[in-house]
């Protein structure tokens, strides 16, 4: 049987363009932007520049645990190199989402420039991505426990973290056991990429003068970081204001502050990775070609 063809890549901008506009138009409809720019406006900038910098150090923690993966399989990146091409992934995986994606880009580039197997570089480029899920699984379970006070199946999600760690190792050992011993140490800086995001997201709530219901703000948070991943809309616009959006349904929230809120982590998420595109133009690895 013939191969399946493959989706073109202008077909996926289309689907992903679209999803992100039904998103953003389902959501507009929900919310009041008028009402929602006003808050924004009276954002103390303070907390604003507070989460600014939390952000930026979340994803230079992320950068280390990448560079981790890749010392397991001898892949010597120094971590100024290593951050610089990290930089750029983030810059191609949210505004060339339809193109080559950063994760995919930092592949061929390594494997042109070491000779690496392209096989071992995915799979540290995998292992990277789901143990920053994982830390957002775990700390999303607690939330929900505090949010619900134990109640609302919250207690065995919790209970169920320590055996599902133990199933995320047995699989790691058996089908990728390059990497075994970067597991702890990745798992561990993944919960501390995704602690340093909670900390922005109550600086952008500081920002916002949002003092209630931070706990609830922060579990709805984690929970639209994980639909946000999902590759079906332009570097997660929209999919975040959904979450957001039913979220502040589901505990009665307003629904201007709560889209506020991720419109500003977005906003931030794009002025960092808007450095990236410094290095589409300059090689940056050039430095570690001897």
């Amino acid at each position: 049987m013939a191969a399946a063809k493959k989706i073109p890549s202008w077909i996926k901008l289309l689907l992903k363009l679209a999803v992100t506009v039904f998103s953003l138009w389902y959501v507009s409809n929900k919310t009041d932007w008028g009402k929602s720019l006003i808050t924004i406006k009276q954002a103390d900038i303070w907390w604003l520049a507070i989460a600014t910098v939390l952000f930026t150090a979340s994803k230079i923690v992320s950068s280390f645990r990448l560079n981790v993966y890749f010392s397991n399989i001898n892949l010597r990146l120094s971590q100024k190199a290593n951050l610089k091409l990290y930089w750029l992934g983030m810059f191609y995986n949210l505004f060339l989402p339809g193109g080559i994606g950063g994760d995919a880009y930092k592949v061929i580039l390594l494997n042109k420039t070491y000779q690496q197997p392209a096989k071992l570089l995915t799979a540290a480029v995998l292992l990277d991505r789901i143990s920053g899920v994982t830390g957002l699984g775990i700390l999303a379970a607690v939330y929900y426990y505090f949010v619900f006070d134990g109640g609302n199946y919250s207690l065995p999600l919790v209970a169920g973290i320590l055996p599902g760690l133990f199933i995320y190792y047995l699989l790691t050992r058996k089908f990728f056991p390059s990497f075994i011993k970067s597991f702890w140490p990745a798992l561990w800086m993944g919960l501390a990429v995704q602690g340093l995001q909670i900390l922005c997201a109550y600086s952008i709530m500081q920002c916002l003068h949002l003092y209630e219901h931070s706990t609830e703000y922060i579990l709805i948070f984690l929970l639209s970081s994980i639909v946000a991943i999902l590759p079906f809309t332009i570097g997660g616009l929209g999919a975040r204001e959904l979450v957001f959006l039913w979220g502040s349904t589901q505990f009665v929230l307003n629904n201007e502050e709560s889209v506020s809120i991720s419109l500003l982590f977005y906003l931030i998420t794009v002025l960092i990775s808007m450095i990236g595109v410094y290095w589409v133009y300059k090689n940056p690895l050039k430095a570690e070609i001897k």
